[in-house]
């Protein structure tokens, strides 16, 4: 993991689309913001776990056909 220290209004880049930005600092939280192209999909950790859970259970189900 790359750890970094950053102040508000600096910028990260990852590769040459991809942007994260500092926006404020309060207490313990960090306001981001992101600058990526539209087919990057960016997700909050919880959100993407409960997706790949649904992804995942859809994958055990089993179909059996009759004739």
């Amino acid at each position: 993991m790359l750890t970094l220290t950053r102040k508000v209004g600096e910028i990260i880049r990852i590769g040459d689309e991809i942007q994260i930005v500092v926006k404020e600092i309060r207490k313990n939280q960090v306001r981001i913001g992101i600058i990526a192209p539209r087919d990057v999909k960016i997700y909050r950790e919880e959100v993407y776990n409960v997706i790949k859970e649904e992804t995942e259970d859809e994958d055990d189900v089993v179909i059996v056909a009759f004739r």
